[in-house]
């Protein structure tokens, strides 16, 4: 998710929350120190987890930008063909200077190579994207998702279901995305009422799949922008789904439901004013700043988002 880079609103120092928790002792999370450390090739280390964990995958090569399409059913990433019933995840790599990227965004990153490891193959294409995050005043083309929206849609892959996920590793209360409404109010055509209406059904099947995955709490939310502002340019549905600890997402469904005015602020520009940054919750607003950091993850809490993805691939 990308904000504007702010300064550390919390430092914590003098201790490891990593060493010891049982998740982070198990394949892939055994590498996630390395990940999110400074200077870490997250590229590298995908492709490198990916090959332990017999994989298939195709890097995608657009620009500057590298995508990597991983395949668990077989072949090496092709794009013959749409996977199983269509569902394409996503979760960016990348991440600004001076975070580790801990929850934004490699939570998420980790969750996905966790699903796509399933004993039983997903019925899915799982990509990790680059270049999701764009410096203050960046145009949104130059977001990683906006090519490779393109590129899906050349290959013949645009009614796919793409479900990106982002920030999904603190807290307990999964949050469905409405910000698609928000970047699509005055869009016009039957082009757009298309997109919109192919992202209330992305929103009904991620409600469907938390149900059945038994998550207890789950609230529709507008959110910070993601890759989904990105495909939405590029003429895709996308549904983007984060977490958030149960008291920050229900006051801030609170502030939504009676003022309306937090929709307002996360969508006014692609980084809120940093007046209106007492508004949203304060999981969001250590993103992209060096409070981004292991202390904030709650990995016993990870296995309810694979539950989630899994239920997702499992639709039919």
């Amino acid at each position: 998710m990308f904000f504007s880079p702010q300064k550390s609103v919390r430092q914590n120092a003098g201790t490891d929350p990593l060493t010891g928790d049982e998740v982070f002792r198990r394949v892939p999370y055994n590498r996630f120190k390395k990940f999110i450390s400074p200077g870490s090739d997250r590229f590298a280390l995908i492709c490198s987890i990916l090959g332990e964990l017999s994989l298939p995958h195709r890097i995608i090569r657009l620009g500057k930008k590298r995508h990597i399409a991983v395949s668990p059913g077989g072949g090496s990433g092709s794009f013959s063909g749409a996977p199983g019933p269509g569902t394409i995840f996503t979760a960016h790599y990348d991440r600004v200077p001076r975070s580790s990227g801990a929850n934004d965004n490699g939570a998420a990153v980790f969750q996905l190579l966790e699903t796509a490891a399933a004993p039983r193959a997903p019925r899915a294409l799982f990509i990790f994207t680059d270049g999701e995050e764009l410096a203050p005043g960046e145009p949104l083309r130059n977001q990683g998702a906006y090519g490779l929206g393109l590129f899906l849609k050349e290959a013949g892959l645009g009614a796919l279901r793409i479900f990106t996920f982002d920030a999904c590793g603190a807290g307990d209360t999964l949050i469905i995305s409405t910000a698609a409404e928000y970047l699509l109010k005055d869009e016009a055509g039957t082009g757009a009422e298309a997109v919109r209406q192919r992202v209330k059904a992305l929103r009904s099947a991620a409600l469907d799949a938390a149900r059945e995955a038994r998550l207890e709490k789950i609230l529709l939310l507008p959110t910070p922008f993601s890759e989904d502002a990105g495909f939405l340019l590029s003429g895709l549905a996308a549904q983007t789904v984060t977490m958030l600890p149960e008291t920050e997402a229900a006051e801030f469904a609170s502030l939504v439901r009676a003022k309306h005015k937090a929709a307002g602020i996360l969508f006014s520009s692609a980084a809120p004013r940093p007046a209106d940054r007492r508004f949203i919750p304060e999981t969001w607003r250590s993103l992209n700043s060096p409070s981004d950091s292991p202390l904030r993850l709650t990995p016993g809490h990870w296995k309810h988002v694979v539950a989630f993805a899994l239920a997702l691939a499992e639709q039919r």
